[in-house]
């Protein structure tokens, strides 16, 4: 039986940056353009972390089945280190996604956008596919552009609607930076398990890749936000603000190009989270700043 420390550590807590900071930068945009609703960003943070815990449990329960997590270097797994049954952390991961499908369903409502149904379907249904099913889409390279489009574009953009009820151009570009530091913690993650996921046949992008790509491609994930953050000063000047979490990336860049493997990328993958709550806090002000 898996003690409550075992299962927070299950839930990785070090990965929740993934939802909180789509929902803090969709926020500065709502508070930018007037249409900031404080329970609404609420709900919608809640909706984020909810499919963040689920799809790590999902994740857990999924790779374990496989024995893809018998030989893990990173963060312990409940299925693979067989503290909890499969069952258990399935049921774990299911109550995540009703909690999340519920919170949602009140935005639904209150905004009589009945189209939010389709986009929650299938954030629910990338969260179980990524590595479950017969076909898991993780196990394909396709991962990355999952986490781009279901932790960048769509949390964002879904954070703004629900408060200002309207779709906008800036949403949809504070996203991309968001969306490739979400990517980064990925990117890095499976650069680090490119050994075990080629031996147990996980055909991560990272491992189809290869390491020296897969470091280039980390570099460009932390890099372009920053000069995406720049290009959005001719909507609004403060967005440069972001500029000023440059110092936080510079130690996990360095690192990654100096050939870092195993568990010396651990380090790395803190180094980014940090980065990534960084950013998202300075670029979230630099849009809620109203002339």
């Amino acid at each position: 039986m898996a003690t409550p420390g075992q299962w927070i550590a299950g839930a990785r807590p070090r990965t929740l940056a993934n939802a909180v900071v789509p929902v803090m930068v969709g926020t500065g945009v709502a508070i930018g353009q007037g249409g900031f609703v404080w329970w609404r960003a609420v709900l919608a943070l809640l909706v984020a972390l909810s499919l963040q815990i689920g799809v790590n449990y999902a994740n857990d329960y999924s790779d374990g089945i496989r024995g893809t997590d018998d030989q893990r270097v990173g963060p312990m797994r409940l299925v693979g280190s067989r503290v909890a049954p499969p069952r258990q952390v399935l049921t774990a991961a299911l109550t995540c996604f009703g909690v999340a499908a519920v919170l949602g369903l009140v935005l639904v409502v209150v905004t009589r956008a009945w189209w939010i149904l389709v986009v929650g379907a299938a954030c629910i249904a990338a969260a179980w596919f990524y590595t479950g099913g017969k076909r898991p889409y993780g196990y394909r390279g396709l991962g990355e552009l999952a986490v781009f489009v279901f932790f960048g574009v769509v949390p964002v953009m879904g954070t703004a609607y629900v408060q200002t009820e309207s779709l906008s151009w800036p949403a949809f570009f504070a996203s991309i930076p968001v969306g490739l530091l979400s990517c980064s913690m990925l990117v890095v993650n499976n650069l680090r398990d490119i050994g075990t996921d080629t031996q147990s046949g996980k055909r991560t992008l990272a491992v189809m890749l290869g390491a020296e790509r897969t470091r280039a491609l980390y570099v460009a994930c932390q890099v372009v936000p920053f000069v995406v953050a720049l290009g959005m000063v001719v909507i609004t000047p403060w967005t440069a603000l972001a500029l000023l979490a440059v110092p936080l990336a510079i130690p996990a860049i360095k690192t990654v190009l100096a050939k870092a493997v195993g568990p010396a990328l651990i380090a790395v993958l803190q180094q980014t989270g940090k980065l990534q709550m960084a950013y998202g806090l300075l670029f979230a002000v630099g849009l809620a700043i109203i002339f």
